[in-house]
């Protein structure tokens, strides 16, 4: 589900909103869940009535590392053998290769003579049934991609070649240029890839493009 307020969890959950606030407010306490008043991505959404408009909530960091992700520890500890002993470039030929597995599975599913809005909702579906929580957000200025989970989060933290990699691909399967705006492996709540509806010279950039391009455009320094 991603971010959301107490009373949308309340009505999945079926349970009163006393009760999900409360939870709420231990995993806040806990480090586990951040709450913030509007919405990290796409339009807010939230009814408008009198008074201070609905927290919304969201894992951080720690709460995601609570379902577990295997080997990390192995895989940073190779690829820092990898990036001492091959270079940085190597580092980057790898995590090309990772994802051209999930690049040609993702093509083969896409019809790149559907409206972008179908095909970026086609690959949101592919990529949330592989536990990336993926949802597609329509926005003013075009489409965003959003991924609430990253199986390879902590490695990307260390390696951002991998965020590089994989925007790179999304650009091919989507047959569009893509521009990251986000990464779980920044610190950010979610994975964002903007996907503009209008390409050409007065196509307006979107709020945080120029943070978008110091992760798509060359390593971050660690």
């Amino acid at each position: 589900m991603g971010q959301a307020t107490a009373t949308e969890l309340a009505e999945r959950l079926e349970l009163s909103g006393a009760a999900v606030r409360k939870h709420l407010d231990d995993l806040v306490d806990a480090g586990m869940a951040a709450a913030s008043d509007r919405p990290s991505y796409g339009p807010d959404n939230r009814p408008r009535g009198r008074g201070r408009p609905a927290r919304v909530f969201h894992l951080t960091q720690p709460g995601r590392d609570s379902f577990g992700n295997s080997y990390e520890d192995v895989a940073v500890g190779a690829l820092r053998f990898v990036a001492e002993t091959a270079g940085e470039d190597a580092v980057m030929e790898f995590a090309r290769r990772r994802v051209a597995e999930f690049e040609r599975r993702y093509s083969d599913i896409l019809d790149l003579t559907e409206p972008m809005q179908v095909r970026v909702e086609v690959l949101a579906d592919a990529l949330a049934s592989e536990g990336y929580a993926a949802v597609a957000v329509p926005t003013a200025k075009g489409i965003q991609l959003c991924q609430h989970n990253c199986p390879v989060a902590h490695v990307s933290a260390e390696f951002p070649q991998f965020c590089e990699a994989e925007t790179e691909a999304f650009g091919r399967i989507l047959g569009t240029h893509v521009m990251r705006l986000a990464t779980l492996a920044h610190g950010d709540g979610v994975c964002t890839t903007h996907i503009p509806t209008a390409i050409g010279p007065n196509a307006a950039a979107p709020q945080g493009a120029a943070r978008a391009e110091n992760h798509t455009e060359g390593r971050t320094t660690r």
